[in-house]
Parts: C-alpha cells; structure tokens; sequence
C-alpha cells in the first residue's frame, strides 16, 4: 500500500469512526479558573468535541476602531494549554516564576475541569496557590466540589481511569517504561507539545525551558525511548518483536563482553609467548603458528626440566658426615679460644702476684745482714758490747736463723710463681697452633660444606626455573583453549544475533502496515493543506522514525519541519479516530503557526479541522489549537471560535489581571 500512491492518485481523507461513537473517548467539556473555592470564578470556558480555537489577537487582528495596536503574547494562551495539562494529569501548570506570581496574585485560587472519558464525566479540581487539594471525581458536580472543602483524592484516579481504559496497562510494558511507571503523562506528553519545542520534531514533547518536569521518556536528549513509546501507542509494536528486541540487545551485549574477554586473552598470550620465547631460548629460530606452537614450546620446556634432573645433586650422606666434622672442628676451635682467653686474663695476674713476691727480698735481705752483726736500734751500739756492758733501753735482738728463714721461704714463693709464669706462657704457646689447625679445619668443613650445598641449590634453581617455565607453557595453552572456545561461543552468539535480528527485521515488515496507514493519511492531509502534488512519507527504520514532504523537491526549510510535525501529528489523530491506536482522539497546538508555517497552511489547517467532524456521525475527536493569528472568518466565530485572550488590559487575559 505504501508504494501504490505513487503510481496512483492518492485517496481523499476519510475517516472510519468505530460504530456507536457519538463523542470521543476523552474529551474536556469545560475549564473554570476561581480566585478562591466558592469564591469569584474568573473564566468559565466551555469546549467542544471538535475543533476549539483559542485566539490572541495580535497587531490589527482584533478590528480595535481606536488604533491601539493590540497585544497577542501574553494573553495566557499557553497558560491555558498547561492547565488543560494540569486538570489531565500533569504534575505543575507552569514554569516556577509564573507559578510564584499566580500564587502571589492567587493564594486560595483552583482551576478545575469537566473531562468526558467514556460518556462518564470526571470532576477534576487542582491547586493555583498555596493550597494541596487535588480531586479527580467520577460522576462529580464540578462547581459544587470546586466550593467545598470535601476530601482530597488526588488526580491518581483519572489517570489511572485514562491508563485502563484506553491507554491499557500493556503499553508500558512495550514501551519499555521503568517498573511502576504510567504511560498516560507519556502519551499526554506528546499529545500536548510545548509550545518551547516549536514543532521542531517528530518526537521534540517537552522543552526544558517549560519548566513542565516532564517524565522520561518523553524528555530528555535520548530519542530512542521516545520512539518507542511512539511506537506502543500507534500499535506498531507487539510483544513478540520487544522480546526479540530484548534478546537483540542482551546478545548484542554478550557479543561486546566475549569480544572484550577474547581480546584481553589475546593480548595476554602474545605477552606470555614472547616472555616463553625468550626464556625458552627460540629467538632466533622460525617457529610455526598455533598450535604447533604450543607443540615447540611444550618439547623445550620438557628438554629443560630433564637437563635439570641430570644436575648433581649433592651427597647428602657426606653433607651431613662433613656438616658434624664442622661441628666438631668448631667446638675444638671453642674450648681452644676459650683457654687462650683464660690464660691471657690469668697470666697479668701472676705476674703482678711475682712483682709483689719479688719486692719482698730486698728487705728480708737486709734484715738477714743485719741479723749477723746486730746494733742498738736505740743507742746505735753493736748488740755484743749490749750485751757485754748492758742496756737499759734495748731488750729484744734480732734472730738471725729467723731472718734467713724467711728469705730463704720468700724466695722460694718467688721462685714457684715464676714457674707457674713460666708454665702459663708456655701453654699459651703451645694453644697457637691448636687454634690455627681448629681454624683451618673449621673453614675447610665450611667450604666442603658450601660447595655440596651450592651443587644442590644450583639443581634446585635450574629445576624450579624449568618447573615455571613448564608451568608457563601449560598456562599458555589453557589461555589458548580458553580463547579458542570464547571464539567459538562468540561464533554462536552471532548466529543468535542474527537470527534475532531476522526476527527484527520482520516485525519492521509487519509495522510497515502500520507506518504506511499513517502515510496515507499523512499524504492526504499533506495533498489538503498543500496541494495536490505534494506528497509525503512516514518509515520507521534503523535510523529512526523518518518524515518526508516533497512538496515540488524535498525542501528543508522551517515551515516544512513544523509542517511535518504538524502533520504527523493530524495523522496519527485520524488513526485514534479509527479506533487504531492507544491515544485518544485528544489533540492540543499551541501557536503552531508561531513555527514558520506558512499562512494558506495555517488557514487551511482550521477548514480541514472543520470538515473532519463532518466525516463521522458525530464529532470522534478534540482538537484545541491557540494562535495569534487571525483564523479565517469561516471558522472565527461560533462554535469554534471558544474563547478570544488579549494582553491588555489585564482584565482581558487569562487571570483577569496582570501578573
């Protein structure tokens, strides 16, 4: 169907409204503003199913006779578009400085709204100020609840009515939205752009600049998420092509991690292999390829761990023989160091033992002398003429026998001690070549020691190195058969990829069906609101979600881009008309011709509007479109025309007053 229409003229638009439609499934009756609850209600605004138009007039639009030129902007016609949002489930009504100066203005005021989902009216009243009561009521008298102070139900039950009822909880899941998340505020998201996003894009919903704390996915820089909400609620997607989405992308990934794993391993093994070469020896020989590789590496490893087992080893027998010789030889050098110490303490002691012996003769010498031919110490008299003559003073003489007694024992201790000198000295010299034979005998046990230990230390090193290196080399192959069977799992990883991908590729066939009805009406409305040449194309691909006019060339302008936008956004309406989509048949523009569209464009945007509630029994859809410019007379008036905004005086904005 999507390729005929270039061959053939393309069908008029035409709509196939489900059988017992009389209104659409969702709709909004009335918006009221009140300063207060039960207090002065300052706007009442009735809508209708079909097309609303919200005009600010700008320059002359408004036949002021008096000249003043009037003001289109600020009027309150994108206020207006946010508390349509507000009273349909979006969490603020405003960015924060305009929040703060209604609050300011308003304290107690409330907006309330008589949304229609299913021929049940709902009840919704929500905050302007500092008050916290939100009410979603179904079957509720909207005036009388808007001036009572009754129970706060939150606005949760009108979205999940709108979620139950026409969105359906399967959309979330195929859109893919975080655990416990609606789809409602996504899809009210797209039905009811910012006004900032200047119908730039397809799937440009919410500006940061609005201050709207969208949700994700329908903000952010990711278009992806986007789309595929897009997708969930036109229909264009099952759950069979998600869960082959979702297998495509897990062996996407496991394609990415056993692509990083192998080459880790890889760059490890030519690490390990050059480091094996080396230690191995085979740098300057040609060496083949895996795994013959592993073959050469494995016979030198095995050729160096069998030269290591034919190193000596050592006689343990003589190691230990030779180690208590040592032992031995070290205490003979121990108890001859010990005596040579002794007998240099000792020796010192003798000798000054036969100085003090030896001092002792002189005197004793002496006294022997003297003792053979004595004199008076007194009288100075030989003691024979004493004795002869007598004498008072002396009494007692001196012994010689005495005298000599002692001499003679005195030098005999003198001559024992020399002896006992004599005796000292000569062991000491007698210990000087027992120590120096302990000595030599000591470091000759020590050497033989050393060498049978260097022997055996030298076979330990050479076998120890050519166990790693063995070692090295089988951890080299589990690498390599580690490697080989990533790749193999990696070789079927990618035959499941592409299988899921095949699988992909004809669920796109199956949404094609999809995309190609847009298409039809898409180049339908293009046709109405262009001309009859003009045509247009909607695909979904692996770029994206691609929109096309050709009106006379494919030009690329700013008036097309947002004709594009607007268009694609008509279409997918006449599809929620049919009954083919998750949406409702619920559509808000603000100021689309504030986008570059062109006049003819614009005009005959609100005679199309028109005529599509002429092509059902009864008006299936809501379309509420601001603008600044003047609508065509056609429609500029009742019952289309539902409500005219000024920017001065105060009295005649949105608030009834300057903010």
């Amino acid at each position: 169907m999507s390729q005929q229409h270039e061959l053939f003229a393309p069908p008029k638009l035409s709509l196939t409204a489900p059988a017992g439609v009389t209104e659409p499934r969702l709709w909004v009756r009335r918006l009221a503003i009140w300063d207060a609850p039960g207090g002065h209600k300052i706007r009442d605004i009735p809508l209708r199913p079909g097309l609303n138009i919200v005009w600010s007039p700008d320059g002359f639009d408004d036949d002021n006779t008096s000249g003043t030129r009037a003001i289109g902007h600020g009027a309150g016609k994108s206020l207006f578009c946010r508390l349509l949002r507000y009273c349909l489930g979006e969490q603020r009504f405003a960015d924060e400085a305009q929040r703060e100066r209604i609050a300011t203005a308003l304290p107690n005021g409330i907006v309330g709204a008589e949304i229609m989902l299913d021929g049940v009216c709902w009840a919704v009243v929500r905050p302007l100020g500092i008050r916290r009561r939100h009410v979603a009521i179904a079957g509720g008298n909207l005036d009388e609840i808007a001036a009572g102070d009754g129970a706060t139900t939150s606005i949760d039950p009108l979205i999940e009515a709108i979620e139950q009822a026409i969105v359906t909880p399967s959309v979330a899941s195929l859109a893919r939205l975080q655990p416990g998340q609606k789809a409602w505020p996504i899809a009210l998201a797209w039905l009811t752009r910012d006004q900032e996003c200047r119908f730039d894009d397809v799937l440009a919903w919410r500006s940061p600049a609005s201050g709207s704390d969208a949700p994700i996915p329908a903000s952010g820089r990711e278009t992806g998420p986007r789309r595929e909400a897009l997708r969930a609620f036109l229909l264009a997607i099952t759950e069979e092509e998600q869960e082959a989405r979702r297998n495509e992308e897990t062996l996407r990934v496991d394609v990415g991690n056993a692509e990083r794993e192998i080459s880790h391993i890889s760059w490890d093994l030519g690490r390990r292999q050059t480091r094996l070469i080396n230690q191995l020896g085979l740098a300057d020989q040609p060496l083949p390829e895996m795994p013959l590789l592993l073959e050469v590496f494995r016979k030198a490893s095995d050729e160096r761990l069998a030269s290591a087992a034919q190193l000596p080893s050592g006689n343990t027998a003589d190691l230990a023989a030779i180690r208590r010789a040592l032992q031995e030889a070290n205490s003979e050098l121990s108890r001859a160091e010990e005596e040579r110490v002794r007998l240099d303490a000792q020796l010192p002691v003798e000798k000054q033992v036969l100085t003090l012996l030896s001092s002792e003769i002189p005197g004793l010498s002496t006294a022997a002398a003297n003792a053979a031919s004595q004199v008076c110490p007194i009288c100075e008299v030989p003691i024979d003429r004493v004795l002869a003559e007598g004498c008072g003073l002396s009494h007692k003489l001196h012994s010689e026998a005495e005298c000599r007694a002692r001499l003679d024992t005195k030098r005999q201790e003198v001559g024992e001690q020399q002896e006992k000198i004599a005796a000292l000295e000569a062991r000491l010299k007698a210990l000087q070549p027992v120590i120096a034979l302990a000595q030599q005998t000591v470091r000759q046990a020590e050497e033989r020691v050393q060498a049978i230990e260097d022997v055996r230390d030298a076979r330990t090193s050479a076998w120890q190195a050519a166990t790693r290196l063995k070692e090295g080399v089988e951890r080299f192959a589990e690498l390599s058969a580690e490697r080989d069977e990533l790749r193999k799992r990696l070789r079927g990883i990618e035959e499941r990829l592409i299988k899921e991908r095949d699988k992909l590729a004809a669920f796109r066939d199956k949404q094609g069906l999809t995309f190609g009805r847009i298409t039809e009406k898409f180049t339908a409305i293009i046709r109405r609101l262009v001309n009859d040449n003009a045509k247009g194309t909607v695909t979904l691909s692996g770029n994206g979600l691609e929109v096309v006019i050709d009106v006379d060339g494919d030009r690329r302008t700013a008036a097309i881009e947002s004709l594009k936008v607007l268009t694609f956004d008509l279409a997918c309406l006449c599809l929620s008309i049919e009954g083919a989509t998750r949406l409702p048949a619920f559509l808000v523009h603000d100021s689309p011709r504030e986008a570059d569209l062109g006049l003819s464009i614009y005009d005959e945007l609100f005679r199309l509007m028109r005529e599509l509630e002429t092509m059902t029994d009864a008006a299936a859809f809501q379309y509420i479109v601001t603008t600044t410019t003047r609508p065509p007379d056609d429609v500029r008036c009742d019952p289309w025309l539902r409500l005219t905004l000024k920017g001065a005086p105060g009295s005649e904005r949105l608030m009834a007053r300057d903010l």
